[in-house]
């Protein structure tokens, strides 16, 4: 009884060990932004539906501190006072099953530069609920969870008053870029689904509803919001369903990103269609080498062996390429909300050419 006593305690005092080297392994390798940033986890009211949990990022002067986001350590400032003045808000729309943190180095960039970023969770389509994923209320629920979420920011959030709402700009990943193209006036035909799938079948056919009919929304389920100036649109999904003038109402300044490794979500379906479609050539960005998920926060060692998303194109080095991406994305925000009027009478974004990152 003895030894079994020794035995389990040895045991036991291994595993305590391990835990303690994870936790400082990951302490070491948390996220340290320059300057300080501060967060809160708010729930924004989706009347008639689960209110939205919401994480926001946002400049502070106050000391920041280790906390945890979820599957990884930062140094932020867990509710620390915003500081003075009006800022420009951008809220992000993660991909399927994704997180607030799915772009975490691009929110901490935007806070840093002087932004409010709203990360929602998206209810139906994250990383613990598939429900909506692949049914005809996919994109008409995450539409319509960003317009609440703009809503609840700009007329419910305590520090509205440190918000200009004329300077309202939106990011969005993958089903997040389809749902942000969708924000400032787009429409897809979702009755392109079937018969692309059957034809050339790509991603998004393993996640619609096996035996569950398609319906097709009437156009004024599709939920848009004006007030949004900028979009930056990343490895949109879905991109032919807004044959052949789905996106002709799109109203914002519009920044296209495509990785040329990306088999998920195929080019010519998808941002090259986009592309094409835009009523206002957008400013383009085919990223040599990338793959879909390049687009995702850089991954710490211990992910990068776990996780398949951590997983880049050889020689595709996604922490460099992540440095050069945020401060476009900075750079762009900061241009196009500059002018605060509509896009149909404000500057045009010019086009530019390819962002190769080798």
């Amino acid at each position: 009884m003895k030894l079994l006593f020794k035995l389990v305690g040895g045991l036991l005092s291994v595993v305590v060990l391990c835990a303690l080297a994870l936790i400082a392994f990951l302490a070491l390798s948390a996220t340290r932004p320059a300057h300080p940033v501060g967060v809160q986890q708010v729930l924004a009211p989706d009347p008639g539906h689960p209110p939205i949990a919401v994480t926001i990022f946002y400049p502070t002067a106050q000391t920041p501190r280790l906390v945890w986001l979820g599957i990884s350590f930062g140094y932020l400032a867990p509710d620390a006072a915003i500081t003075g003045g009006q800022h420009p808000l951008v809220v992000i729309s993660h991909g399927t099953g994704g997180t607030p943190t799915s772009h975490l180095d691009t929110a901490i960039a935007l806070a840093e530069a002087g932004y409010v970023v709203a990360a929602p969770l998206h209810n139906g389509d994250n990383f613990r609920d598939h429900s909506e994923v692949g049914t005809s209320e996919w994109f008409i629920d995450r539409s319509r969870q960003i317009v609440r979420v703009n809503d609840f920011m700009l007329d419910q959030w305590k520090s509205r008053d440190h918000l200009d709402p004329k300077r309202l700009g939106l990011f969005g990943f993958s089903a997040g870029g389809t749902t942000a193209l969708i924000v400032i006036g787009g429409i897809p035909d979702l009755s392109r689904i079937a018969p692309l799938c059957k034809s050339q079948p790509e991603f998004v056919c393993q996640l619609m509803k096996p035996g569950v009919p398609m319906r097709i929304p009437a156009t004024t389920e599709w939920a848009h919001d004006p007030r949004v100036a900028a979009a930056v649109v990343v490895a949109p999904g879905i991109g032919f369903t807004f044959e052949p003038n789905g996106l002709s109402r799109v109203h914002a300044h519009v920044q296209l990103w495509e990785g040329s490794a990306d088999v998920t979500l195929p080019l010519a379906t998808n941002a090259g269609a986009v592309r094409r479609l835009l009523p206002d050539a957008p400013e383009f960005h085919l990223v040599d080498n990338a793959s879909h998920f390049s687009f995702l926060k850089p991954c710490d060692a211990l992910a990068s062996l776990l996780l398949p998303i951590c997983k880049d194109p050889r020689g595709f080095d996604r922490k460099a390429f992540h440095e050069q991406f945020d401060a476009s994305v900075v750079a762009f925000f900061d241009k196009s909300l500059r002018d605060t009027e509509s896009k149909a009478v404000g500057q045009k974004v010019p086009d530019s050419p390819d962002y190769p990152t080798n």
